[in-house]
């Protein structure tokens, strides 16, 4: 399982015994970066990660900088996704190295961004207080009866002090007079989009996501928005899979007060819980405030993996063997208690 972001597209290709595919696409500084992305088992869906196109992880920690990134190779992995034979794609948009709302993604997909001179806008954030009007004639016509499903778990706006760049630019490169300069750019770019294209994004929820991509989604490809793990356990059918009632297994590096705030354990947990499944969790260590996850659906079963005092580097080199004996005695108790009280 996942929510959306990182280890989506392995998680539900896995599900759906689907397959992997390679894209060359533009990386966020425009050098070609070669990105995967899903064909799901139906043959009919594909999920996508941004961070595989316009990820931070593809940009030196020195050369980092929201002004130029792109979102370009984004909109190629969308179009790739398509040509494969996708009519609804699921856009995983967590990691990313950009602060341009989504313009690089427009421009991939045939969108004309224009400066008052009639010129191709640049790319990147930087660029986008210079647009001047936005030209849908050439928009991709492989657009037409795809459905975009965007994983979107924060609710930030594109523009202000819980926007896209007060936020989220720091930790991509940007000063003090860049987040500035960047928010008071999406502000205008979003007026523009607003007024050639009809889609109000400015104050959407959700829309700030990754660098304001999550706005340019819904403005250039029809986009929704929606909670990442509702996606996920949705096209994956997870809920048929559970009727069942099989025992539901979830591992994590610990189990503490913030495992109740994690998105895919607590997503699945309560739609297990409403199921009548059981949920029994495994992690490295509990620690405190570990019994918060009990009021989420996962029920009276959490154990630690670790036999007993053990240090880090022991954990994680032992951690498959660790895992697997864990496992066995975690079922082993869930089936006595089932046969007690059946008994």
């Amino acid at each position: 399982m996942a929510d959306g972001g990182e280890g989506t597209t392995q998680a539900l290709v896995a599900a759906t015994g689907g397959s992997i595919r390679e894209a060359q696409v533009a990386g966020p500084l425009g050098e070609p970066v070669v990105a995967c992305f899903g064909l799901l088992g139906d043959g009919q869906t594909a999920v996508i990660e941004m961070a595989a196109a316009s990820g931070l992880v593809l940009v030196p920690a020195g050369r980092r900088n929201p002004l130029i990134t792109t979102t370009r190779g984004t909109g190629e992995l969308l179009l790739a996704a398509i040509a494969a034979g996708a009519r609804r794609v699921v856009v995983g948009i967590g990691g990313s190295a950009t602060n341009d709302g989504g313009a690089g993604l427009g421009q991939s997909l045939g969108f004309r961004l224009l400066d008052q001179a009639g010129r191709d806008l640049e790319v990147g954030g930087g660029n986008l207080g210079h647009l001047a009007r936005i030209d849908p004639a050439r928009r991709c016509r492989e657009l037409d009866g795809v459905e975009i499903a965007v994983a979107c778990d924060v609710s930030n706006p594109l523009c202000g002090v819980d926007g896209a760049s007060v936020i989220y630019g720091p930790q991509k490169g940007a000063t003090p007079e860049m987040v500035e300069a960047l928010d008071r750019n999406l502000a205008h770019f979003a007026a523009i989009v607003e007024r050639d294209l009809g889609v109000a994004i400015r104050h959407q929820p959700g829309s700030g996501a990754a660098g304001g991509l999550g706005g340019g989604l819904v403005a250039f490809a029809s986009g929704k928005l929606e909670p990442g793990i509702k996606l996920i356990i949705d096209a994956v059918n997870l809920a048929e899979r559970l009727k069942k009632r099989r025992p539901v297994l979830d591992r994590r590096r610990a189990i503490d007060a913030q495992s109740a705030f994690g998105k895919t354990a607590v997503g699945v947990a309560r739609l297990a819980h409403s199921l009548g499944c059981p949920v029994l969790a495994l992690g490295g260590s509990i620690g405190p405030g570990a019994e918060a996850v009990l009021e989420h659906g996962i029920g009276a079963y959490f154990f630690s993996i670790c036999p007993g005092p053990i240090s880090l580097d022991q954990a994680i080199e032992q951690a498959g063997t660790l895992l697997e004996r864990a496992t066995e005695q975690a079922v082993r108790g869930y089936l006595v208690g089932g046969q007690r009280r059946t008994s």
